[in-house]
């Protein structure tokens, strides 16, 4: 049950990272905007804790990053 549960978030982590992307590229969000930012901080939460529990650790790394710039980004874009 436990596994389920990882591999859920792992895939909801990468569908928000995904979909952030996507809308970004086709002009529905901007890079300054909230839900940029929030879609990028979950998705990439999300990915730690799948790759965490997967001891993928330089994927887990890539996503410590990224959490840590939408964080930058949701303090400079307030």
């Amino acid at each position: 049950m436990l596994l389920l549960f990882i591999e859920i978030i792992g895939w909801l982590g990468a569908i928000f990272v995904l979909t952030a992307y996507i809308l970004l590229s086709i002009n529905k969000i901007s890079s300054k905007g909230y839900w940029y930012q929030i879609l990028n901080l979950l998705g990439a939460i999300f990915l730690i804790i799948n790759t965490f529990y997967l001891k993928a650790y330089p994927s887990m790394f890539v996503n410590v990053v990224w959490v840590g710039v939408a964080i930058l980004g949701m303090y400079k874009n307030k």
